[in-house]
């Protein structure tokens, strides 16, 4: 570990990842592990994985896996049970872990002393943390803390220390300054003076980011809540009026509200000048003396100072700008704090200070501490550009990694990377500490290279060959090496030349995810970074020990440098990549080198072995780890299959590197796993009933032709897509899933009798059952892909043999999977709304989840626009496709763009694409567009950087028409989808889009920021964008994720005691999830806002609305920070917290917060989405509740229109929307339109739930009473207008709903089902399955599936909203919860959009 952390780089590290709460209440939990006993080892560690696996089948390495090599083992019964005792065992041990918290008291110079919950895992070091956050001693950074005159070591662990105890007492003693500590001091002042300030987090600077949501709800929520608990009170006023722009219907879609009140984020200012004196350094006479350095400082009231830096402190020296005299000045002050003696000097800096400092503890801990990767924003108002000489002096010393922190040279970033992957991981405590350490080294890596990738393309590094052309040179800088993506030496001339080159690099990372992800010993992946920025594409890598000493040929000792001319290979290679190739499903092959030599690889010819100076085995070039995509190659058209070729493949596409995603690959091997399970059980059922028959012959056709049908039913329910919902679709899920599991438990007792001809049938049904799914082992299932298929630059072993025409089946066969099911059954899942994507991000996730290349998106877009009720997704495919099309072109548009001239050629690039003014004007003057004899001079003159090597002007003769019709034809080319528009108005109209959000997701996907303002993006007579509307260009970065898997563990085994119906234990479990998940990634990162979400839920359905609150308001912070301030995640995490507030009464925030949701969601994606129908109708029901009618009706028909377009005319969905926009007409006293709009949702009800449903008969008494109401109402109307003058209008029943009502409405709307289920009624519920587990023979307990935000009308009862979701990421992504009892398909009991069961009482959850 030595070689990893040095202390001072762990005194870093600790403020990312340590309690960075001032708020010591707070603290202990938050950003600290609730650790465990020393050295007590986990049973629920590694074994809970195995435990809980076996009860969730989305554990990725759940037993079932397909991957298993052969049929299962022969089980006998002594083993079963000592399992059976073994998990008994496991499931009482795993126990919480638990640490002890207890209370220090600390006291510190000039303040009282004060008292500190701490935790005994805890290290000094954090304690140090708080003091420097805490607002009464955050100026001190140089201190020890003493306990009875003994100095604590900062990397001690509390628990460690002798006598630390309840109530024990801490000193904090100041230490003599050293230079280095003196200049620490210096840049924590003014850290301090700018930690309000927004404008790192708009520069993207120091992992700063930005947060809005306090800025919404007017102040911290929680201080409300609180303030209200206490005064038992809900504020009187409620302002409610929406503003104009979020109204239904309103077709402005102004930009400025996404960053509301920017004027007021700033501070005060506390200083005009705080900088390094130019009497630096001090002379050998005065560093006698003590001097360290000197400061020169000016105050806001205009007066000079020069300070000295003193190893005992601060204070006035009488040095003027043109004399140096070190002397002190009178009076002497010496303080140990710079800050002491700056509020002695100067009243404006004290006052100004205190208000800082106090607006400092005003925000949340989440928007202050840093973010484990930078995020950028697109849009940043007018850059304040003040002088900071620390900032200047930062931007010019040759500060690269940490320096300031870290002694010595720069990182090691290689042996950093590979030393914390060695790291021991035999208990939980060694495995926290290891996944720490990679995560920090990690995010360290991906800031650093993103610097270097951005200075390398800026010119300010120089290359390691820079006489070479531009486009070849490569660089090293920080440890780091860089290269371009351009295809260098003509090495992927064969492949597609710049286009394969360009593509490589992230096909790369895809492969280094995949060995990173299996983790695997004593093989090692280099640090990949992969960077675009101003067009072009930088990888960043770490550098292998030795390499840059030799020959790349020399170093390499598997695998192959010329594409398959020279193939070497290595025995340890081969026995490490042999363990990997399994779990990669990678099939061993063997290929001729140039000498006609049997060379045997376990991986694609392209990977390279290279054994480092280190000894440590490095693989790289991992861009085809995974086998080839034969619909996007140049094979025979008779190679695919008929349904294949009837789509149009294969096609042709610009480069040959195009190969299947992993996730692909699994989806894949487990369906056809589950179809050799089912086809094998049925043979054996046969075999079962010949022998009961005394049948001697078995008929020998029959299985034949059902393995025939068997095979074919494969591909039938692949091709098939339905328009309407296949209601029965639930149900057979659900029965296949149970048919699936007995085939199971069949085949693995096929092998568990002695009998020998009844073991040779049995090995008969296996050959059989193997040969059905295309299995290339006749003996048992074995499904491996050889990467090298269908690769003309590969000389195979023997091309003619019978199984390598298997292995080039399987490849063909999984590239029809991707067509035939894959997109299919993504269309389905948007058909039933079990996905919605909100914009491109997300489809693209989804379609990623499902192993769909980005390159099918045309294909998925053609799919789409045949179905009406998912035409959002058709806009939102479309408008992805002209955003990469777009973004495809601005690349090369963008290389050698001089820099003069960047901001006017993205201006007019702007323009050209979203501007509908045909001719606007590049702002460039004469002298800047390079003459032609300038330009053959400056050949030479720019040999050395990347930027300048040709001054490119063509982007000056760019047109909107001629821009279009580029975006045409790159569509038409790379995605083989055929747009009809050549404008951007065309466009628009034709494939309902916006131009804010084309907007938007160009200025995300290539880095752009542009000024916050207004822009009239539909004017027509003049160009929209100008010069000063480039605020920034900023780089887009991709890296993989490092894994928590701990507390991936704990996730799942808290998910399945949910699906239980065990709430507490659940929500014990996932409390303990993000303990590990802060200990590994400290207090930022996506996974924890996810699980902050599930707890909010969990919190919530269990009536604990206060906390429910509290989780959930840092989950919208989080997202905030570390997914962005519009991203799709945030807008669901805003309208969860604004359910929470409204059932706390805060109705206010609650408002504000739906109206942010909606806000962000139509900048997504406008108004057409059914996202947006649920947003308005619980905008609808909130302005309902505070008797704003009108309003709420407005929102509500907006709502039935949309629900009406996307789940159908006589959904349940839309029977809602007519009941509540009844309601409101009826509130309003117009009982005529009430009652139009009852009698609908009446007739949905009686026709879909028949007439004893209570919906129905509810619907019929809300009918009843409401013509009565109606018929007073118009008796009285017709007497008044017979001009009856004594009329008195009897009071009309109308009743003002109350708050519960109305969040019990809100509840239902939301997917959010409370089941009121007593313990007897659990205890008696399961051992009423457990009498029936034992009858069958099925261990499996039927499980109280858990509770889920049911989007739609055949609720998935499943964790994931997509079910291939197997990943730590996806799962912690888990929404919410509804809940289902027996084995039978769930019935969701939401906006009614399902089938009801009468049977099935609604009821509602509570604590039992």
């Amino acid at each position: 570990m030595a070689g990893i952390t040095t202390p001072d780089e762990k005194h870093d590290g600790d403020s990312k990842g340590g309690n960075t709460n001032g708020d010591a209440t707070e603290n202990t939990n938050e950003v600290q592990i609730n650790g465990h006993v020393e050295d007590m080892e986990i049973n629920g560690t590694d074994d809970s994985g195995s435990e809980d696996k076996s009860s969730d089948d989305s554990a990725p390495d759940s037993p079932k896996s397909p991957d298993s090599p052969t049929m299962p083992e022969k089980a006998d019964n002594a083993a079963e049970q000592e399992n059976k005792e073994d998990e008994e065992k496991k499931d009482q041990e795993l126990v919480l872990i638990q640490d002890t918290g207890f209370i220090v008291k600390l006291s510190a110079p000039g303040i009282e002393s004060f008292e500190l919950p701490v935790s005994s895992m805890e290290l000094v070091q954090e304690i140090h943390q708080v003091l420097m956050d805490r607002e009464d001693t955050c100026h001190r950074t140089c201190f020890s803390l003493q306990l009875d005159g003994t100095t604590l070591d900062n990397f001690a662990e509390l628990k460690t220390i002798e006598g630390l105890e309840e109530g024990s007492h801490i000193k904090v003693v100041e230490e003599p300054y050293t230079v280095r500590e003196a200049r620490i001091h210096v840049r924590h002042v003014r850290d301090l003076l700018k930690s309000v300030d927004p404008a790192d987090a708009y520069n993207g600077v120091d992992c700063n980011s930005l947060s809005f949501l306090n800025t919404i709800t007017a102040g911290d929520i929680l201080d409300i809540f609180w303030y209200s608990e206490k005064k038992k009170s809900t504020p009187s006023s409620i302002d409610c009026t929406p503003p104009e722009y979020i109204m239904p219907s309103a077709s402005n879609r102004p930009l400025t509200p996404l960053h509301p009140a920017v004027k007021e984020l700033k501070g005060p200012t506390c200083l005009k000048v705080l900088t390094y004196s130019g009497w630096n350094p001090p002379p050998g006479n005065r560093r006698m003396h003590g001097d360290l350095l000197y400061l020169y400082v000016v105050t806001l009231e205009d007066k000079k100072y020069h300070v000295t830096a003193s190893t005992r402190g601060f204070y006035l020296n009488q040095s003027t700008e043109d004399e140096f005299n070190p002397k002190a000045a009178q009076p002497k002050y010496l303080s140990h704090s710079l800050i002491d003696l700056l509020n002695l000097i100067s009243p404006a800096f004290k006052k100004n200070f205190s208000t800082m400092l106090k607006k400092r503890s005003q925000k949340h801990p989440f928007e202050r501490v840093p973010t484990p990767y930078q995020v950028y924003s697109w849009m940043a108002p007018h850059p304040d550009h003040v002088i900071d000489y620390i900032r200047a002096e930062d931007a010019f010393s040759t500060r690269l990694g940490y320096e300031e922190h870290i002694p010595g040279q720069t990182r090691d970033w290689n042996e950093e990377i590979q030393t914390t992957r060695e790291l021991s991981r035999k208990n939980l405590p060694e495995r926290l500490i290891r996944e720490r350490a990679i995560f920090k080294v990690h995010s360290d890596f991906v800031a650093a290279a993103t610097r270097g990738a951005v200075a390398v393309i800026d010119g300010n590094v120089m290359a390691i060959n820079p006489g070479e052309d531009a486009k070849m040179q490569m660089f090293i800088w920080n440890n780091i090496f860089f290269s371009l993506g351009f295809d260098v030496k003509d090495h992927y001339k064969d492949f597609g030349g710049d286009a394969a080159a360009y593509y490589a690099p992230g096909s790369d990372l895809q492969g280094v995810k995949a060995y990173f992800g299996i983790d695997p010993e004593n093989l090692y992946t280099l640090g990949t970074v992969v960077i675009d920025y101003r067009g072009y594409r930088v990888t960043a890598q770490s550098i292998i020990p030795g390499i840059l000493e030799r020959e790349q040929e020399q170093s390499v000792v598997y695998g192959s440098v010329d594409f398959g001319k020279t193939v070497v290979t290595h025995e340890k290679y081969k026995e490490l990549l042999q363990k990997t190739a399994q779990q990669l499903k990678i099939r061993p092959h063997k290929v001729l080198n140039n000498k006609g030599e049997e060379i045997e690889l376990f991986s694609s010819i392209e990977c390279k072995g290279i054994i480092g100076n280190d000894q440590r085995h490095y693989v790289l070039d991992l861009l085809r780890t995974f086998p080839p995509d034969v619909n996007y190659l140049p094979v025979d058209d008779d190679e695919l299959s008929k349904e294949v070729r009837d789509q149009g493949f294969p096609k042709s596409h610009k480069h040959k590197l195009a190969c299947l995603r992993q996730e692909l690959i699994e989806a894949f091997v487990e369906n056809r796993y589950v179809a050799f399970v089912r086809h094998a059980a049925f043979q054996f059922q046969q075999l079962q009933q010949a022998k009961q028959n005394k049948v001697i012959e078995v008929d020998s056709k029959e299985p034949e032709t059902l393995l025939e049908k068997k095979t074919l039913e494969i591909k039938s329910t692949e091709e098939l897509i339905n328009g309407q919902h296949d209601c029965n679709k639930k149900d057979n899920s659900d029965a296949n899933a149970l048919a699936t599991e007995e085939a199971k438990k069949i085949v693995e007792t096929l092998t568990g009798t002695d009998n020998q001809t009844f073991e040779e049938s049995t090995r008969d049904i296996v050959k059989k059952a193997a040969k059905a799914v295309g299995s290339l082992s006749e003996t048992e299932f074995t499904m491996t892909f050889n990467p090298d298929v269908f690769q003309p630059h590969v000389q195979h072993a023997d091309p003619e043999s019978k199984i390598f025409k298997m292995e080039k089946q399987l490849v063909k066969d999984a590239a029809e999977f991707l067509l035939l099911h894959q997109i299919p059954t993504l269309v389905n899942d948007c058909l039933d709304h079990t996905s919605s994507p909100i914009d491109g991000l997300t489809l693209s996730e989804a379609m990623h989840n499902r192993g769909i290349n980005m390159r099918y998106l045309g294909k998925v877009a053609d799919i789409f626009s045949k179905y009406s009720t998912v035409s959002y997704v058709y806009s939102i495919a479309v408008g992805e496709l002209i955003c990469r099309a777009a973004k495809r072109i601005f690349k090369t548009y963008m290389q050698g763009v001089d820099l003069v001239n960047l901001s006017s050629a993205i201006t007019h690039f702007l323009n050209c694409y979203l501007g509908s003014y045909p001719t606007p004007h590049a702002q460039v003057t004469t002298e800047e567009i390079p003459s032609r004899t300038a330009k053959r001079k400056s050949k030479k003159r720019n040999k050395h950087s990347v930027v300048f090597s040709v001054e490119n002007s063509e982007w000056l003769s760019e047109t909107p028409k001629t821009l279009w019709k580029k975006i045409v034809d790159e569509v038409d080319e790379y995605y083989s989808y055929t747009l009809e528009c050549d404008s951007v108005d065309n466009a628009i109209e034709k494939y309902g889009l916006q131009r804010v959000s084309l907007m938007r997701a160009f200025c995300r996907s290539v880095g752009i920021q542009v000024l916050l303002r207004e822009y009239h993006l539909d004017i027509r007579n003049k160009q929209i964008f100008y010069e000063e509307d480039i605020v920034n260009v900023y780089p887009i970065v991709k890296h993989l994720h490092p894994k928590a898997t701990d507390a991936y563990h704990f996730f799942t085994s808290g998910q399945s005691k949910i699906q239980q119906g065990l709430l507490r234990e659940g929500y014990e479990l996932i409390s303990e999830a993000l303990n590990l998940l802060n200990n590994v990634y400290g207090a930022m990162h996506p996974e924890i806002s996810a699980c902050l979400r599930l707890l909010a839920r969990l919190n919530y359905i269990m009536g604990d609305y206060g906390e429910a609150l509290s989780y959930q308001q840092r989950a919208v912070l989080m997202s905030e920070r570390v997914l962005g301030i519009d991203h799709p995640n945030t807008i669901t995490e805003y309208t969860h917290l604004a359910l929470y507030c409204f059932a706390n009464n805060q109705v206010s925030s609650s408002l504000r917060l739906m109206y942010r949701a909606r806000y962000l969601a139509i900048l997504c994606h406008g108004e057409n989405h059914p996202d947006v129908a649920l947003i308005d109708s619980n905008i609808g029901l909130i302005l309902h509740a505070v008797e704003e009618y009108e309003l709420s009706l407005k929102f509500l028909e907006h709502t039935l229109q949309l629900n009406v377009r996307y789940f159908g005319a006589k959904s349940l969905k839309v029977a809602m929307s007519y009941h509540l926009v009844a309601r409101t007409h009826s509130c309003r006293g117009d009982f005529r339109a009430a009652l139009q709009s009852e009698k609908e949702a009446y007739a949905i009800y009686k026709q879909t739930l028949g007439e004893d449903h209570d919906r129905t008969k509810e619907s019929s008494e809300c009918l009843k009473h409401l013509t009565q109401q109606a018929v007073v109402f118009q008796k009285k109307m017709n007497e008044i207008y017979k001009g009856d003058k004594n009329i008195t209008f009897p009071p009309i029943q109308i009743q003002t709903p109350s708050l519960s009502s109305v969040l019990d409405t809100l509840n239902v709307i939301n997917g959010i089902v409370f089941v009121q289920i007593s313990p007897d009624d659990i205890e008696r519920f399961r051992q009423e399955m457990s009498k029936r587990g034992t009858s069958t023979g099925n261990k499996s307990e039927a499980k109280i599936t858990e509770i889920t935000d049911v989007k739609s009308e055949h609720a998935e009862c499943c964790v994931h909203k997509e079910k291939t979701e197997t990943c730590t990421e996806k799962c912690i992504k888990t929404d919410d919860l509804q809940i289902k009892l027996d084995n039978g398909p769930a019935t969701p009991l939401i906006n009614g959009d399902a089938s009801h069961d009468s049977t099935l009482t609604e009821v509602a959850v509570t604590d039992g």
